[in-house]
């Protein structure tokens, strides 16, 4: 941190409430599921191109029309879920997954009444990886199994994602429910 000149009287750290927590969490074996998409999608390609049509048109067609729609339904689901962003800041905890950040959940921390830590979440309690919602359970963002976050939310429903350093997310939340009196709160 460098010497700001006149800053004497200032606070040499930013307040705790201005900082953005965030985080990430990654499945690469989400690459290899990724795989047998493309090689859908590259089996209704050829069978589009190299076919001899003399089956007839139907069948041929239908036969591409599955394989490539089955090739980007693979794609689109593995390549959402190969990994989650995660950040909290003053307002809001937001959760976007995959690379070009769909599906995104936005949950204002007004909402939120309460943040713990699971040490241990895996797919298989949620059904598997991806966005989960199991109705005793609430709903859930699994891309890997382990420490996660879980929110509890005003409506008694919760929200669960699993992220690298989720103490520290669950830290950056109970500060600003503590740090947050506007949003009807008592100040612990």
């Amino acid at each position: 941190m460098r010497e700001i000149p006149g800053a004497e009287g200032l606070p040499s750290e930013p307040a705790p409430h201005a900082n953005t927590w965030t985080g990430r969490a990654t499945n690469r074996a989400q690459w290899l599921l990724s795989a047998s998409g493309a090689a859908f999608l590259a089996l209704g390609i050829e069978l589009a191109v190299d076919s001899s049509w003399v089956s007839g048109v139907v069948p041929l067609l239908m036969a591409v029309v599955g394989c490539v729609a089955a090739g980007l339904l693979i794609l689109f689901g593995t390549l959402a879920f190969v990994h989650v962003a995660v950040k909290v800041d003053d307002h809001a905890l937001e959760v976007r997954c995959g690379h070009i950040g769909l599906p995104r959940r936005r949950i204002l921390l007004s909402h939120v009444v309460g943040a713990e830590f699971a040490p241990r979440v895996t797919p298989r309690q949620w059904g598997g990886w991806g966005y989960r919602w199991r109705p005793d359970q609430g709903m859930a963002v699994v891309v890997r199994r382990g420490e996660a976050v879980v929110l509890k939310l005003g409506d008694g429903r919760t929200f669960t994602v699993t992220v690298d350093d989720a103490a520290g997310a669950v830290r950056a939340v109970r500060d600003r429910l503590r740090l947050d009196p506007a949003a009807g709160r008592p100040s612990a």
